[in-house]
C-alpha cells in the first residue's frame, strides 16, 4: 500500500506542477455552469434540484477526462521513464492504481468545487439533499468508468492525442449502448439476447438512475466492474509493451 501511495503521491502532485490542472478545473467549471444554468434550463424549470447539472455530467466527462487520461501512460512511454518508474520498488498493478486514482482524486476535486450550484438550489428552494449527494456519487463513479478506459487505452500507445481519440471513441460507444439507433444495428444481425446484453453495457441508463437518487446495486456494481476490467486490461498491456 505504500508503494501504491507513493505513486499516488508523486502522480497527484505533478497534476499541480503546470498550469494545465487549473485550466482544466477552470473550463470544468465554467462549461458545468453554462449547461445548467442556459442549457438545462436552471431557473425556468422552477424546481429546487440538480437535475440540469446531473444530465449533462456524462458529455462534459466525454471530452475532458480523456484529456486527464491521455498522458497517464502514453507520456511515461514516449519519454521512458516508465522503465525508471518500474525499477522501483513497486508492482504493475501498484503503478496502475496509483496513477489512476491520482487522477480520479484530481478529477473528484473539480466535481467538488461545483458545489455553488448544489447551495443555489438549497438557496431557491428544499431541495433532496440525499439524492443530490448520491447524483455527485454517480458522477463520480461515471468519471471513474471513463478514466479507467483512459488509462488502458494511454497503455496501449506512445501518442497522448492517439489515446484521446481512441478514448472519446470507446466511451462514445459505451454511452450510446442502450440507445434504439444502436440496438436496432445490431438487431439486425445477432440474437436478441446479445442485444440486451449490448443494451446494458449503456453507461447513461445506469447513471440516471444513480442521479435520480436511487443506489441500485446493480448500477454501482456495474460501474466497479468496468473500473476493474480496464484497469486490469491496461496493466495487462503494460506488461506486454514495457519491453517497447
Amino acid at each position: 500500500m505504500s508503494a501504491m501511495f507513493g505513486v499516488f503521491r508523486r502522480e497527484f502532485a505533478s497534476y499541480f506542477a503546470t498550469p494545465v490542472a487549473y485550466v482544466f478545473i477552470v473550463i470544468f467549471l465554467l462549461l458545468s455552469g453554462a449547461l445548467t444554468f442556459y442549457l438545462g434550463d436552471f431557473y425556468e424549470r422552477g424546481q429546487a434540484d440538480l437535475q440540469p447539472f446531473f444530465q449533462f455530467q456524462p458529455w462534459l466527462y466525454l471530452f475532458l477526462v480523456p484529456a486527464v487520461a491521455m498522458r497517464l501512460w502514453a507520456e511515461e512511454r514516449k519519454s521512458g521513464t516508465i522503465e525508471l518508474l518500474l525499477t522501483l520498488p513497486v508492482t504493475m498493478t501498484q503503478a496502475v492504481l496509483g496513477k489512476f486514482l491520482a487522477a480520479w482524486a484530481f478529477i473528484a476535486i473539480a466535481l467538488a468545487l461545483t458545489f455553488p450550484i448544489w447551495l443555489t438550489a438549497n438557496y431557491l428552494g428544499r431541495p433532496d439533499n440525499g439524492a443530490i449527494l448520491a447524483g455527485y456519487f454517480g458522477s463520480l463513479l461515471m468519471a471513474g468508468a471513463f478514466l479507467a478506459i483512459g488509462s488502458c487505452l494511454s497503455a496501449a500507445t506512445r501518442s497522448q492525442v492517439v489515446a484521446f481519440i481512441l478514448t472519446v471513441a470507446v466511451c462514445f460507444l459505451f454511452l450510446l449502448a442502450g440507445f434504439p439507433l444502436v440496438l436496432n444495428f445490431f438487431r439486425s444481425f445477432l440474437p436478441q439476447g446479445l442485444v440486451d446484453g449490448i443494451a446494458a453495457l449503456g453507461f447513461l441508463a445506469h447513471y440516471a438512475s444513480i442521479a435520480k437518487g436511487v443506489l441500485d446495486l446493480r448500477d454501482l456494481l456495474f460501474f466497479a466492474l468496468v473500473i476493474v476490467f480496464w484497469l486490469y486490461a491496461g496493466a495487462l498491456l503494460l506488461d506486454l509493451k514495457k519491453a517497447d
